[in-house]
């Protein structure tokens, strides 16, 4: 009877083969994707900070400092790791669509775009070390402004202003248990990318040559995190959990070139005329800012879990090739979210889906016109299990309306939905079958 249990698991379905695939295909996703934002917003520093955390979490409100699971990877604080099961490996992948909707007190926009969201794994080395590494973006930048003076009355010039590109990082962190409860952990980043600023001028009158000014600036350079966490268990139904972050103010190397040239025509049909100058400005240095985070939780059971997050971020010290770096200010966040499993043993599928929601709000890092650019947005999601591979795997749903930005001033508002999904796979990759 047990040889013939062995012969049997021996034939289960292998699924590596089609993860592996998959994960291969996302990383391709990630090499050639490009970013398809559209905010003047993003601008300003290098770009829009991205706020993404795991798939769970993400719809939990963001949060992640005093949160660990054996079966979840929460790169928000690498302390979080030393939950993982000692003989399974975790990989998690998202993808995600927006759709947002820039306003003036006049005119609207929309835009809509769909890219991977992070490629994230997790195994464990020793009986008190848990590692993880995986790839999500750091910021995005995406704008395109435009607009005519009329310089006389046969002279009509077209101004635009572009920008595109942003930074990915390509993490790796290690989490050790100290003692019961405690943990501490570290994540090392290598962030890169390229920041591109575009200018154009366009004349409609004779005798004028159009004008662009294309300056790129590449970027990479070794980024930390270190977190600590700690959990004390109540009369075995209540726990609860502290986590403290930090991540340092570190110098990013960079490499910019500056491109000035004169063409002939509008839109796709130019045509080079001459080179006006070129600059190679060589290697600088952006120095990025420090930020401080903290969050508590609580824990019933496996059925709920309530938690919150506040985090500090110093951007008075932010600048790129020691240039000026107006229009930025200290930002603060707060977030906190909950997740309800109706009852995590239960034979009925519907009673283990995971339900979740939460709420972020941030002061923003950007001031512009004498107005604080801040956001807020809402989520839910819901975590289903996965019992192709087994009870701990999971493909989970979020949706996310989000606000940013004010109407005051002639400023713009941006209102977007974001729906995402991500895929989290456990399996046992450390257990041997023994025959009897």
């Amino acid at each position: 009877m047990d040889f013939i249990k062995y012969c049997y698991s021996m034939r289960k379905p292998n699924h590596r083969p089609i993860l592996l695939s998959a994960l291969l295909l996302l990383c391709c996703l990630f090499a050639h994707a490009q970013n398809e934002i559209s905010s003047p917003y993003s601008k300003y520093g290098y770009g829009l900070p991205s706020q993404i955390t795991s798939g769970a979490y993400d719809a939990m409100g963001k949060v992640g400092y005093a949160l660990q699971d054996p079966y979840l990877i929460n790169y928000k604080n690498p302390a979080s790791y030393v939950a993982f099961d000692s003989l399974s490996f975790i990989a998690d992948a998202a993808f995600s669509i927006y759709s947002s909707t820039l306003k003036t007190s006049e005119l609207s926009q929309k835009t809509s775009y769909a890219r991977p969201s992070y490629l994230v794994l997790g195994l464990p080395v020793t009986r008190h070390w848990r590692t993880s590494a995986g790839i999500l973006p750091f910021s995005n930048l995406g704008y395109n402004i435009a607009y005519s003076t009329q310089l006389s009355e046969d002279v009509l010039v077209d101004y635009a202003y572009q920008g595109d590109g942003g930074l990915l990082q390509l993490y790796w962190g290690n989490a050790f248990k100290i003692c019961k409860g405690l943990s501490v952990g570290l994540n090392a980043s290598y962030l890169f990318g390229r920041l591109n600023y575009t200018k154009t001028a366009e004349f409609n009158g004779s005798n004028f040559f159009n004008t662009m000014v294309d300056r790129t600036t590449l970027v990479d350079g070794i980024h930390l995190s270190a977190g600590v966490q700690y959990f004390a268990t109540i009369k075995e139904k209540h726990r609860l959990g502290i986590g403290v972050v930090y991540e340092n103010s570190a110098y990013i190397w960079t490499k910019q070139s500056t491109l000035t040239y004169n063409y002939e025509g509008t839109g796709n049909y130019t045509t080079l005329n001459d080179t006006v100058a070129y600059s190679d400005n060589g290697k600088g240095t952006m120095q990025l800012p420090q930020s401080i985070g903290a969050g508590l939780s609580y824990q019933y059971k496996d059925k709920w879990w309530l938690t919150a997050d506040v985090t500090w971020q110093d951007w008075s010290h932010y600048h790129l090739n020691h240039e000026e770096t107006g229009n930025l200010q200290n930002a603060v966040s707060v977030s906190a979210g909950l997740q309800f499993i109706p009852n995590a043993t239960s034979t009925n599928y519907f009673n283990k889906i995971r339900i979740r929601a939460g709420f972020h709000y941030t002061t923003g890092n950007i001031f512009v016109n004498g107005q604080s650019i801040n956001a807020f947005s809402i989520s839910a999601g819901l975590g289903f299990p996965l019992k192709l591979f087994n009870n701990n795997s999971s493909i989970g749903i979020m949706i996310e309306y989000g606000q940013m930005g004010t109407l005051v001033n002639e400023l713009l508002r941006e209102n977007y939905f974001k729906f995402s999904a991500h895929f989290t796979l456990q399996e046992k990759w450390y257990q041997r079958v023994k025959l009897e």
